[in-house]
């Protein structure tokens, strides 16, 4: 894509009771994805407070099936659906946009794309905590940084990782776009009213570049296999309702006229109340809010889950650090059981939905998805016939684990707090485990997911594999042949008169030998069964 140095259609916000702020409020339920940037004037001394932003700048990409049916429109560049607001905050009522610009920050149906927007929000909260609006912003969901795209989009060297340099939004401009972004106007004083051209123009500029720099990188993730792919509605006649909400955005444009068909017939079976959670004019809602949005195409709910971020606001960050230097110190073992007692208090409690309900695709029953760190008990739950994954590779990354827990549908089970940072990404269902050891684990498990285990269940799941056996058990002969060229049986077992049994997806074979049945009686003791 040959990025456009020119600028979109540009408007600016001054009243909630002006047509552009009913315009932005149009885009803002039609947008795919928003770039976030804001002005305010330079402190040139510390001060205690932080500085009040004058201008907040929201550039929005309209959704690709708003588009019109006209074979020229159809032509036009990302570029041609984009249009820029700047929201100026030293005019406008700001509780007036408060609750607006809040449900914009948290709408999971909208990916925000931002340079370091972090102090910009803590410095927007206090701007509008200011003004009554309390408590403010405190993420900022789901959020790509374009220094993370940057990175991203470096050439990659076999076995060397790209070191990561400390760009400005400037330089990165100049290397992926191609682009002179000129930051003389960033330092001007922001307050003063009116704002020059010049200042628009930088501003609005500002905001725009994190969209082109955006549409690079969701082209090149396109080229490496992950765009959404092609749907044929008619082939469909039998779809559910959920099924027909997650289809491709690309058939949108045939879907919305049988959207209104159905959604008339909704309206007709449900009361009012109800049917206003389920649609509002031309989109699909997710929630019940004074921001109607469609729900997220798939090509960019893969980005969200591979490479989405989540800004969190923390009571330290609404707080201007102090100038003083001060080095580096160990913490104190105070300090580190304070830190670990925060974390059991405020991150290890389970806070997802039932991970197995029938519309999550579940048996009634739960699936795991155990990391390195609790591998251990992945054993310990195939050995009470709960379905207990392992990770694909060795030594996975956050996203790995995740992306397996996401299409196997299983709850990541982990003793590292650091996973729970990414929770949102799979709906809350990462549980972080208190307990260290194996059995006591166990223990945690089942009575935490309220699961039932009953002595018929012992022994049922293949500890090697996590497979299932099947149901038929072999006599010695079929043993005998079943494991030629894969695995022994011991020649004492022959006279025996044994049952067999052999996994269906490692072919590993076992039998009702003595270590059998002491890990049943093991696990009997273990669960409490005979009580």
């Amino acid at each position: 894509m040959e990025p456009k140095n020119r600028l979109p259609a540009t408007h600016i916000v001054a009243s909630n009771e002006s047509s552009e702020f009913a315009r932005l409020n149009w885009v803002l339920a039609r947008s795919s994805v928003i770039g976030l940037d804001a002005e305010w004037k330079p402190l040139k001394t510390q001060q205690s407070v932080f500085p009040n932003v004058s201008l907040l700048q929201l550039a929005c990409q309209l959704r690709p099936e708003l588009r019109s049916d006209s074979v020229e429109e159809q032509e036009e560049e990302e570029d041609d659906w984009v249009e820029v607001f700047l929201l100026d905050l030293d005019s406008i009522l700001l509780p007036s946009i408060w609750e607006l610009l809040r449900e914009v920050f948290i709408s999971p149906d909208i990916l925000k794309v931002g340079f370091r927007f972090k102090q910009d929000l803590a410095y927007l909260s206090s701007t509008f905590c200011s003004h009554g609006c309390d408590p403010g912003f405190d993420k900022v969901e789901p959020y790509l940084d374009i220094f993370s795209v940057y990175h991203y989009l470096q050439p990659k060297q076999q076995g060397r990782k790209v070191p990561k340099e400390t760009k400005s939004l400037a330089t990165i401009c100049k290397e992926i776009l191609g682009i002179a972004l000129s930051k003389e106007l960033q330092c001007s004083d922001w307050s003063s009213r009116p704002l020059t051209e010049e200042q628009k123009t930088y501003a609005a500029t500002d905001a725009h570049c994190l969209l082109q720099i955006f549409a690079i990188f969701k082209e090149k993730v396109a080229e490496e296999g992950s765009s959404s792919r092609v749907v044929n509605v008619l082939d469909t006649p039998h779809i559910g309702l959920k099924a027909f909400l997650e289809l491709d955005e690309r058939c949108n444009k045939h879907l919305r006229i049988t959207t209104h068909e159905a959604l008339a017939i909704v309206r007709a079976t449900v009361s009012s109340k109800h049917f206003q959670r389920i649609a509002w004019g031309e989109g699909v809602l997710s929630r019940t809010r004074s921001i109607y949005t469609m729900p997220m195409g798939e090509s960019f709910v893969k980005i969200v889950r591979k490479y989405g971020e989540k800004i969190l606001l923390r009571e330290s960050d609404r707080k201007p650090r102090s100038s003083k230097k001060r080095g580096k110190r160990k913490p104190s073992m105070i300090a580190q059981v304070t830190r670990e007692k925060w974390i059991d208090d405020n991150i290890c409690s389970w806070e997802g939905s039932t991970p197995w309900e029938l519309s999550e695709g579940g048996d009634g029953c739960p699936k795991f998805l155990c990391d390195v760190m609790v591998e251990g008990l992945a054993k310990h739950l195939r050995c009470v016939g709960i379905d207990a994954a392992i990770p694909c590779s060795r030594k996975p990354d956050p996203r790995e684990l995740i992306d397996q827990a996401y299409r196997e549908k299983r709850v990541v089970l982990t003793r590292d707090a650091k996973l729970l940072r990414h929770q949102h990404l799979i709906k809350n269902q990462i549980y972080r485990v208190k307990s260290l050891l194996k059995n006591e684990q166990l223990l945690e498990v089942i009575e935490t997911f309220n699961l039932k285990i009953n002595e018929n269940q012992l022994m049922s799941r293949c500890t090697k594999c996590n497979g299932k056996f099947i149901q038929k058990p072999l006599t010695t002969e079929e043993a005998v042949e079943a494991a030629k060229g894969f695995q022994k049986i011991p020649n004492c077992l022959f006279n025996k008169n044994l049952e067999f049994w052999q996994c269906m997806e490692c072919n590993q074979l076992y039998w009702e030998g003595t270590q059998y049945h002491n890990a049943v009686q093991k696990f009997v003791d273990i669960c409490k069964l005979n009580e």
